[in-house]
């Protein structure tokens, strides 16, 4: 007997016809013996309707209002759902924030809350680990959460691919499946390459970025529920079969670090100055080329108008400066090269900075009010690298925590 977490995205239970087709692929695998605890989206667009009605209705809405509405979707569909799985003959039950059985629980940040994984697993053995066990089929409302005041919250975009994570990992599944409205993961976004191929296999991390710089077959955060001792894959909702195709995901190797880090060595930022630098093809790897035969590491770069800076550590400077000043001489439109050194990295990391407007400025005003000064900013989208002085770096490291502790990271 395996028990399976899977989930259904929104377009997989986007009418009826797709409720039944999901629901009879978790009656397969409840007729196979297996024990499946099934986690649902709101219904296609439901959420969206659900948001633009209430802002239309009621001209400030705040933000716990705004959750409980939002909630509306994945609790109808939850019902709809275990309906269906009763029509074909299964014990099923929906799970909503207003039974006392609902597992997830969270802080009460409203529209992206914080799990408390330590409670949400005691509830989940608690409350449904014993509905497997009798052969009922728990169908959860992905999304949401409940906080300990008894609020309904949300834990953000994609957050059904979290809880259905997360599920498995309460829940010590075998496996997990996300269904979705793809065939898998592909080499390319199907929509702009036509013979895009589906993945056999990827790894948590590999999903991990492809998910942050753009593929939508899952929000990141997600992977940091995944369990590497669980197997988990995504498929397409029309194989009505929860055991066929798709693309398997494996891992993690490790526990992704996320927060601040401090590189321990100071850094030097060395700039090289000229016209058209942004405009001009082959700048980067003129002068980087030559850093990296020399065994020299780059830790960032960025570029401007009229110059360009590189990232590297103290002790390489002066070997690093000549190689970039054989450059410079060399290529009309470069000017001159210049170094600052005693420069501090401090590597701020989290999920949530995806979704969360202003995280730049929230972690940079407290160094603002301290006076400390920052040299440059580098980011991706779950990355903030922040330069600064090296006598500053440790106050600095601390005011960053303290901002992301705040802000949930």
């Amino acid at each position: 007997m395996r028990t399976i977490a899977v989930k259904f995205g929104g377009t997989s239970v986007g009418n009826m016809r797709r409720v039944r087709l999901a629901a009879s692929s978790v009656y397969k695998e409840i007729k196979k013996g297996n024990r499946v605890a099934v986690v649902v989206s709101a219904m296609g667009h439901t959420t969206d309707a659900l948001v633009k009605s209430a802002k239309k209705m009621i001209e400030d809405v705040d933000a716990n209002e705004m959750d409980y509405v939002m909630a509306l979707g994945e609790r109808a569909s939850a019902r709809k759902f275990a309906a269906a799985l009763r029509e074909l003959g299964a014990e099923a039950v929906a799970i909503d924030p207003f039974d006392e059985r609902w597992p997830v629980v969270t802080d009460s940040t409203h529209g992206m809350a914080n799990i408390d994984l330590a409670e949400t697993t005691r509830r989940f053995k608690r409350h449904i680990a014993p509905l497997l066990e009798k052969k009922i089929t728990p169908v959860i409302c992905g999304f949401l959460g409940m906080d300990r005041h008894g609020h309904v919250t949300t834990i953000g975009r994609g957050g059904s691919d979290i809880t259905g994570f997360l599920v498995g990992k309460c829940l010590d599944a075998d496996e997990v499946v996300i269904v979705t409205d793809v065939s898998g993961v592909m080499t390319a976004d199907p929509n702009l390459i036509v013979d895009a191929q589906v993945l056999k296999k990827i790894t948590v991390e590999e999903m991990r970025d492809l998910a942050r710089f753009g593929a939508q077959v899952m929000h990141p955060r997600a992977m940091t529920y995944k369990d590497p001792n669980i197997d988990a894959k995504v498929l397409h909702f029309k194989n009505g079969d929860l055991s066929s195709g798709g693309t398997t995901i494996v891992g993690p190797k490790e526990a992704e670090f996320m927060g601040v880090k401090l590189y321990g060595k100071p850094l030097a930022m060395l700039t090289v100055v000229g016209e058209a630098m942004q405009t001009t093809p082959g700048i980067l790897t003129h002068t980087t080329t030559p850093l990296s035969r020399a065994g020299i590491n780059i830790f960032g770069v960025s570029i401007g108008p009229r110059s360009f800076s590189v990232y590297v550590a103290e002790d390489d400077t002066k070997k690093a400066i000549k190689l970039l000043h054989s450059v410079v001489v060399r290529r009309g439109h470069m000017k001159s090269v210049t170094g600052q050194g005693r420069l501090a990295m401090i590597v701020a990391e989290s999920e949530r900075f995806i979704d969360t407007p202003g995280s730049i400025a929230k972690l940079t005003l407290p160094l603002l009010k301290e006076k400390i000064n920052i040299v440059e900013i580098l980011s991706s989208r779950t990355s903030i690298s922040f330069f600064v002085d090296w006598e500053n770096r440790l106050e600095a490291v601390k005011l960053f925590k303290r901002v992301m502790k705040e802000m949930g990271c």
